[in-house]
């Protein structure tokens, strides 16, 4: 049946919602896909259910092609299978949780895999029963702090997430890679442009984790690539550790005054006037003290030692040391430890400050790949007003491990040899992940394998963010009238305006809607009496469905307007050759 405009449910806006930050968002809610709820929450209206379900189609064909089967679970879960796998304390505030009337403990689905694992341990317990892919559609909860950007970042969203069940490590390559082959050409289909990097692994490790990042200046994440092929997003690019360089045993560090010089500028510029040497802050070794909550709620300080010209990434501290969470140490945090003499603070190690001669009180001393063995490095002297020159890693102090929480800059050499890389933002619209036996193990997931032996079952999660995609594809496709949607997943095939003010007009155009329906289109048609053609064009524009039909003062001679909005060209046909036309292209 043809979609009239007269009782469509849709209300176009003329001006930018107050709230909208981004393209996508404003388009979004003005041309009526959406409307806010709440923060990061939306209300989903016809138009944008349409566009997502024709994404959702796309999904779900090539998921199939993949020989993933389709399930589906609550959104509202109950608490214990994430109290054994450890996620209901280590999400944190990240999660939405709540009781029912008797007091039971339940949360808001921010993911998965509990209960994917636990329906295949309910149903299968034999090799022969796997491989298995199995994957949903479902909507997820994650209690954002900063919602932004409508649909980019949301507390409720739509994911795709499915998971493979194998009884090999072998097995799983084979899933994995068929999956992966997947969301290729779902990308593909969608015309979205998209950069596979190598991503962290999390704490469930796991042998591959890979991220498909869209290139966009709105991405939240920054990913780095070179010329060679190397791609990954900064969480999980690593540093070669540099070579040793041979040092001189008998040597010493020298302590100097530096008064007034607590940060890297004025070190480097009192080093300058003072010592003999042409310095920069790449001489200097920055110790960071940073402060870790761990999940039994106990607050551990660390300093790490990090090349004076680079800065700490708050992401790749995050994962160096998840699950804690980690800070910028407090002021009471030096108040009660005095021995960190702020500004000062140079290499320490759990049994004492190296340069200084009263314990450290156990606190780690950690540093970046590039401080080697024989790197010799101005640094604090854990003496207020005091720093030291010719402090030489591996001969004046030994760390007590390494740690990559240092910015990564353009022209840093790729870990594989590739060459220089160059820093860009995207944004993640799938993200394909080994999670190998954690859960299995976790969850007492195991079958017999061909020798009658229980063996536990090894796992891959792939995930991609449904509504995200939409988003991001109304943020590509737009210009300054409004949307202008790819013909793969716009709402409607065509539109046809009805625009002159005699029923002719109508009559035809209600005669070329039924006939572009009947040969299989999606019709949308604006046959609303009272609405100038200039209300009804800028809607059109706006609401951005590619392929228009103009039924203006030409029909009573057979003549239409064909309107393409990707390209911007428009022709004047007569009404057979516009049906013909539409229905052959």
């Amino acid at each position: 049946m043809v979609t009239r405009l007269s009782n469509f449910f849709l209300r176009t806006l003329r001006e930018d919602p107050a709230e909208a930050e981004v393209t996508s968002h404003k388009l979004l809610i003005r041309a009526g896909y959406i409307r806010r709820a709440a923060p990061g929450v939306f209300t989903w209206l016809p138009l944008g259910l349409k566009v997502k379900a024709r994404i959702e189609a796309i999904v779900r064909e090539e998921m199939g092609n993949a020989g993933a089967q389709e399930v589906h679970f609550p959104a509202l879960l109950p608490r214990e299978p994430y109290e054994l796998s450890g996620r209901w304390e280590s999400y944190g505030d990240g999660i939405f949780r709540l009781q029912d009337r008797k007091g039971a403990d339940y949360l808001l689905a921010p993911t998965h895999e509990e209960m994917f694992t636990l329906l295949v341990k309910d149903l299968y317990s034999s090799y022969k029963d796997l491989p298995l892919t199995i994957y949903q559609i479902q909507d997820k909860y994650r209690d954002e702090a900063r919602p932004r950007a409508g649909l980019l970042r949301g507390r409720e969203f739509t994911m795709k997430d499915a998971y493979s069940f194998d009884s090999s490590d072998a097995g799983l390559d084979v899933s994995y890679q068929a999956q992966r082959d997947a969301y290729e050409r779902i990308f593909q289909r969608l015309g979205l442009e998209y950069v596979i990097v190598n991503a962290d692994n999390g704490l469930m490790g796991g042998a591959r984790s890979e991220e498909f990042l869209h290139p966009t200046p709105v991405g939240e994440d920054t990913f780095v690539r070179s010329a060679g092929g190397f791609a990954a997003n900064v969480e999980a690019f690593s540093t070669a550790v540099a070579e040793a360089i041979p040092f001189d045993s008998d040597g010493a560090p020298v302590i100097f005054d530096s008064p007034n010089t607590p940060t890297i500028e004025t070190l480097v510029a009192h080093a300058n006037a003072h010592l003999d040497g042409d310095y920069t802050a790449a001489d200097t070794l920055k110790n960071v003290v940073l402060a870790l909550t761990h999940l039994d709620g106990t607050r551990e300080l660390v300093v790490v030692g990090i090349p004076g010209d680079r800065e700490v990434d708050e992401k790749r501290a995050e994962v160096a040391f998840a699950p804690a969470d980690v800070e910028t140490a407090t002021a009471d945090d030096f108040e009660n430890n005095p021995l960190l003499v702020k500004g000062y603070i140079g290499p320490w190690s759990e049994t004492g400050a190296l340069l200084g001669e009263e314990s450290a009180s156990g606190i780690r001393y950690l540093v970046d790949p590039r401080v080697s063995e024989g790197t010799s490095w101005i640094t604090g002297a854990n003496i207020d007003q005091k720093h030291a020159h010719s402090v030489i890693a591996g001969r004046d102090f030994e760390a007590d491990g390494i740690v990559e929480i240092a910015n990564v800059r353009a022209g840093d050499p790729a870990p594989d040899g590739s060459g220089p890389v160059e820093l860009a933002r995207g944004m993640e619209i799938g993200h394909v992940f080994q999670l190998g036996r954690f859960f299995a193990e976790t969850l007492g997931l195991k079958v017999l394998d061909e020798n009658g032996k229980l063996v536990t079952v090894t796992m891959g999660s792939y995930g991609i963010g449904v509504t995200r995609i939409l988003a991001i594809i109304a943020e590509l496709n737009n210009d300054e009238k409004g949307l202008i949607w790819p013909a793969s997943v716009a709402p409607f095939d065509v539109q046809v305006v009805a625009a002159g003010r005699d029923q002719v007009a109508f009559d035809v155009a209600a005669d070329i809607s039924a006939q572009l329906e009947s040969a299989g289109l999606d019709v949308l048609f604006d046959d609303r009496p009272k609405v100038s053609p200039g209300v009804k064009f800028g809607d059109a524009e706006l609401v951005g469905v590619p392929k228009i039909v103009i039924v203006g003062r030409g029909a009573a001679d057979g003549q239409v307007e064909l309107w393409d909005r990707r390209t911007g060209d428009r022709d004047t046909v007569s009404v057979s050759d516009a049906v013909s036309s539409l229905t052959t292209r």
